[in-house]
């Protein structure tokens, strides 16, 4: 009797198990991008302000020169030395940036009202906000 309460929670935890809806291949194809990486990395601080490229990766091949770098301010954006590509993963997306020492850098990529990171079959990105600070 003193296992009762145990094969019964095991009961319930087998059942659970087993109806859960997993996610397939075929439904992830259908969902909208995600960023899944940037360098620097979001939220990062004291950010060496040599580097010269921002990268964001997403989790599916993206739709080549098609992207939505959204200043909010433009104390708090990069100057770019060079525009957006792709490299050859058709995912990670670069620019070509000039950083400064001590400076907060802000960027969405996508937003509500600019969607052009798409996936290859033109959904768009979920936005995402990279916020990062250079040290001094």
């Amino acid at each position: 009797m003193k296992h009762s309460g145990f094969i019964i929670l095991f009961i319930i935890l087998l059942a659970m198990c087993i109806s859960v809806h997993r996610i397939s291949d075929a439904d992830m194809e259908e969902m909208p991008p995600v960023v899944v990486k940037t360098f620097p990395e979001s939220g990062a601080k004291n950010v060496d302000p040599l580097i010269s490229e921002i990268r964001v990766t997403f989790n599916k091949e993206m739709m080549d020169r098609s992207w939505s770098w959204v200043q909010i301010a433009p104390e708090n954006f990069p100057k770019i030395i060079e525009g957006p590509r792709y490299l050859e993963d058709k995912k990670t997306c670069v620019i070509k940036v000039q950083l400064e020492p001590g400076k907060t850098y802000i960027i969405w990529l996508n937003t509500q009202k600019f969607q052009n990171f798409k996936d290859k079959d033109g959904r768009s990105a979920q936005p995402y906000l990279l916020m990062f600070e250079t040290k001094k």
